[in-house]
């Protein structure tokens, strides 16, 4: 027998596990975004659980999402729109609400934490960095804006962010995909992988090599474009499926003399991998928000099944190689959900902290993926069912533990930050 039964009598109740408040304004945001997925999302997802839950429906023939899904999709993302949550992270030179960081992890790791495993939705509650308004959009040009700005404020469509190719992953420097120059512009052709919604977005920002010998020297020569998704030579060639299903939200692009022109340029020529590594800097700050929380809501619901489920003439919670594996959960997504917080509130006051953001992402992706494994161990088989939705979740995080750069990446700038002098913790 553990201390758990002495604990489970004990009458000790917490009131919170953090020692400092937030910001009054970021916990009003945090709750008004939960009220609107209770109002607004949960009674989507309710209601569409057939559909969401059977791979024959959830994907058409090509292995996209079925018109029925995208059709879902836009329709989280306009209520949100409308709701005023889907771009308030969202600069305020091209009409967001202009909150930071902060507010960003904070509500992202909220919702995964009341929504868990439904992946198919929740990604589209808050507009993502890669798939809607965000920063990056500052770069377009002002006719860019006029063409794309509107329906992705709105809700009404989507982008997406071509970055990796078949020989470049993490290191994205190594892309081959050539920009050569016209009279009018320039011409991409190349290959694109892992460009997630690409097989149902209207925009792409394509990023291509401009100067050979800068890109070689990796001095630049890269810079990024606005795409437009249904232009002559772009096609996705083939969906890339994961985990065994017939479908997936990953493209694998082809570009053949795809014509581009000034007005489609984003940022500065030869410029562009600043903004891909903007781009990833902001996904790490979501992976983490959405490791913690469905690390949290898997946990949660490990502690109440142990608690419930019965073996051996006790609550399974009583036996410690139940508990203790769920305690060490607990405390691994303490850390992480600390870090989090404040590799966020460090980039809102102007630190790029390359250092505390890389312990963030590489930290809570691996607690979160423990955490949401734990889960599953305590409900037994019920754990991998498809109704608990606990594996949805074990999918999700075993993917962000290579998204956005794989742990080794970020561990690997923990230590040159370290070697270079940064050590204070």
């Amino acid at each position: 027998m553990t201390s758990v039964a002495y604990l489970e009598t004990s009458g000790a109740i917490a009131v919170g596990s953090v020692a400092f408040e937030l910001p009054e304004y970021v916990v009003e945001v945090r709750d008004g975004v939960l009220r609107f997925v209770d109002s607004q999302v949960v009674p989507l997802i309710d209601g569409n659980r057939t559909l969401l839950e059977d791979q024959r429906r959830l994907y058409d023939e090509y292995g996209r999402y079925s018109a029925e899904v995208r059709t879902l999709i836009q329709q989280v993302r306009m209520l949100s729109a409308e709701a005023g949550f889907y771009a308030m992270c969202a600069p305020a030179e091209i009409g967001g609400g202009g909150l930071g960081h902060l507010v960003y992890y904070v509500a992202w790791e909220a919702i995964y934490r009341r929504l868990g495993g439904q992946g198919v939705i929740i990604p589209w509650v808050i507009a993502h960095w890669a798939f809607g308004p965000s920063r990056l959009l500052t770069q377009v040009t002002e006719v860019a804006r006029e063409r794309c700005l509107a329906g992705m404020m709105a809700g009404k469509t989507s982008m997406c962010f071509g970055l990796s190719e078949p020989g470049a992953g993490s290191d994205a420097s190594m892309i081959k995909t050539r920009a050569d120059k016209t009279g009018t512009g320039w011409k991409i052709s190349g290959r694109k992988l892992w460009t997630t919604n690409a097989p149902t977005a209207e925009w792409c920002i394509v990023f291509a090599v401009t100067d050979v010998e800068k890109a070689v020297r990796k001095a630049g020569g890269i810079s990024a474009f606005l795409v437009p998704t249904d232009a002559r030579g772009f096609h996705v060639e083939s969906v890339v499926r994961l985990f065994g299903h017939v479908g997936g939200h990953e493209g694998a692009l082809v570009l053949e003399e795809v014509e581009v022109h000034p007005w489609q340029l984003v940022g500065e020529l030869d410029q562009g991998f600043k903004i891909a590594l903007y781009g990833v800097s902001l996904g790490r700050v979501y992976n983490a928000a959405r490791a913690v929380g469905q690390g949290r809501w898997a946990l949660e619901m490990a502690i109440d099944y142990s608690k419930q489920r019965e073996a051996f003439g006790s609550k399974i919670a009583e036996y410690q190689a139940v508990s203790f594996p769920i305690a060490e959960a607990a405390t691994e997504l303490h850390a992480a959900h600390l870090m989090g917080l404040n590799a966020a509130m460090l980039l809102d006051r102007g630190d790029k902290a390359p250092k505390e953001l890389s312990m963030a992402k590489a930290y809570s992706v691996q607690a979160g993926f423990r955490a949401v494994d734990r889960a599953i161990q305590t409900h037994g088989g019920m754990g991998l069912t498809n109704e608990i939705g606990l594996v949805h979740a074990w999918q999700d995080l075993r993917i962000v533990n290579i998204a956005d750069g794989t742990n080794e990446i970020p561990t690997r700038m923990i230590a040159q930050r370290l070697l270079s002098g940064d050590v204070d913790l």
